[in-house]
């Protein structure tokens, strides 16, 4: 239960800024405010753009995976440069979601 109510003077600048940055993170000012108060991490929000990037990497990595387990045993060469392009892919993935 929140009962106790903090206000603090800022500039119209400031305001603006604190506004873009909640909103960018999909959250109210003042959840923003508290958890930028509270030094916990604050993820901003992913555009349409960045949500079809990671699914398209998703489903490379998914076909790269395919690929290689196609030619295992025929092209083991084939088969090891297949392998570091999806494990490429997932560290990207991995770091995206950061």
């Amino acid at each position: 239960m929140k009962r106790t109510r903090i206000e603090f003077v800022c500039s119209s600048y400031e305001k603006k800024l604190i506004k873009i940055k909640a909103k960018k993170a999909g959250l109210k000012t003042a959840d923003y405010c508290r958890k930028s108060a509270l030094n916990k991490d604050i993820k901003a929000i992913l555009t349409e753009e960045q949500v079809l990037f990671y699914r398209m990497l998703i489903k490379y990595h998914n076909n790269f995976k395919s690929i290689g387990n196609l030619i295992k045993k025929k092209e083991p060469g084939l088969f090891k440069l297949t392998s570091e392009v999806a494990n490429e892919i997932k560290e990207h993935l991995i770091n995206f979601r950061k």
